[in-house]
């Protein structure tokens, strides 16, 4: 059986934290803010955690990534 390649596309989104969860970025950050409130531009700043029902099949796709 061939190593699993590490795939890039998830790679560049996605950063393990310290204690092995896993960390995303926001969508609908890229233009039309004008509609958007100031309250809703302000949360989509921070990122957030994988939702655990999604965190095993990135996991695989992340399978050579150390940080």
């Amino acid at each position: 059986m061939p190593k699993m390649k590490t795939h890039k596309g998830a790679a560049k989104r996605f950063k393990k934290t310290g204690t092995g969860k896993l960390k995303r970025g926001r969508a609908f950050t890229s233009h039309l803010f004008a509609n958007k409130s100031t309250k809703a531009k302000r949360k989509l700043r921070k990122a957030k955690l994988v939702h655990s029902g999604d965190f095993k099949r990135i996991k695989t796709l992340l399978t050579y990534k150390k940080k």
